[in-house]
């Protein structure tokens, strides 16, 4: 549609606003908004037909979840899927790579959710795919969207066309787009050569998995993931100009600010799963949202190259990840727990509190680190 329209925009000035990623963001989050809304109903409908019991609830974990979420289906995150990657082809720029890395790993990593999903669904087990094949699953999406996004960066900064073989020695020897922007540092970064291809995909796989682990409690993931996600459509925009990038002194990366509408999209999806998952949810994102969505900050994040911001503006979803590593860590090396439950959401619940406190103080704590992040950008 963007391409249709930008035929005409010399010539009819309402048309020339389609050419501004602020006017097309704002287009993607109403879209997606309406969308969910328009799909959100008959696709809980569905879902609770197809699915019969719905989620399985995990045995061990607090035991007001077999009360009060028992039968809610799951697989909620088309909505959001849908949502966005309709209002994304719509309003997007679809000759950009970022673009298309980013929706990449949206999807990839949704396929690879809903596979989980189903089969905890049809085996009514809260065990889905084994964590090797989906690690491996990941990782392989993970690489092919960063490879695109490298490319892209280093094509526009020498402005050559295709040219594999010169791409791959620019990789071997390092350069300015394998470099990793530490926060608060202007003119100091950390070179990582081809070791950057590794630890971007670690950065989208984690982002992925640790919005994943976050997702287990009504509503507590979707709204520190629409907190991460406008802070970082933010950033795109700014590190996708010349005047802003270089006032703030943060990298550079042209066309990258074309990822802002899909970050647009995810909020206005976002925000229409979230009148059906608050409490009491009428449905889960399952791992098809919650997988997709956190992948797709991860590639964001990398597109951007602000990995190590991420790190900060999704301070929760790290806490959470967190909690888990060390949970399992410590109780393999003494065989006794740090937490009452892992994730640390399930702690705060065997520890007495109420379901909403905890949801609505974690989203105080995702705006705290996204303010935190905010931050970085101006203290170099």
């Amino acid at each position: 549609m963007l391409e249709l329209l930008g035929q005409f925009s010399d010539q009819n000035q309402l048309l020339n606003l389609f050419n501004y990623i602020t006017f097309r963001t704002g287009g993607a989050i109403v879209t997606a908004l309406v969308i969910a809304f328009l799909i959100g109903a008959p696709m809980i409908a569905w879902l609770r037909k197809k699915q019969g019991k719905g989620q399985p609830i995990r045995t061990d974990g607090p035991e007001g979840h077999l009360l009060t979420k028992k039968g809610t289906p799951t697989m909620g995150g088309f909505i959001i899927l849908i949502s966005v990657g309709i209002a994304a082809l719509l309003w997007s720029d679809l000759s950009s790579p970022y673009v298309w890395s980013v929706l990449i790993v949206t999807l990839g990593f949704g396929a690879i959710g809903f596979t989980d999903d189903f089969q905890k669904v049809t085996k009514q087990s809260h065990a889905g795919l084994s964590g090797r094949v989906r690690l491996a699953m990941e990782f392989v999406v993970a690489l092919g969207a960063t490879l695109v996004m490298l490319y892209a960066e280093w094509s526009q900064m020498r402005l050559q066309a295709l040219d594999i073989g010169g791409f791959v020695d620019a990789m071997m020897r390092g350069g300015n787009f394998t470099e990793v922007a530490l926060p608060v540092f202007k003119d100091f970064g950390l070179q990582l050569g081809p070791v950057f291809i590794l630890f971007a995909m670690v950065v989208i796989v984690g982002a992925g998995n640790a919005v994943n682990f976050t997702d287990g409690l009504d509503g507590l993931a979707i709204v520190p993931v629409m907190i991460a996600g406008a802070t970082f459509g933010f950033i795109a925009y700014l590190v996708g100009r010349v005047d802003y990038s270089a006032y703030l002194g943060i990298k550079h990366v042209a066309g990258v600010g074309e990822v802002a509408p899909i970050l647009g999209a995810l909020l206005g999806g976002s925000l229409g799963f979230l009148w059906y998952n608050a409490p009491p949810a009428r449905v889960f994102m399952g791992d098809t949202g919650s997988l997709a969505l956190g992948g797709l900050l991860g590639a964001v994040a990398v597109a951007a190259k602000h990995e190590i911001v991420l790190a900060i503006v999704g301070g929760l979803f790290v806490l959470e990840a967190l909690s888990v590593m060390i949970q399992v860590a410590v109780f393999k090396m003494t065989g006794r727990r740090v937490f009452l439950m892992a994730p640390i959401h399930h702690h705060f619940e065997k520890l007495g509190w109420q379901e909403s406190t905890i949801v609505i103080r974690f989203w105080i704590v995702a705006v705290i680190f996204a303010l935190a992040g905010l931050a970085t950008l101006k203290l170099r």
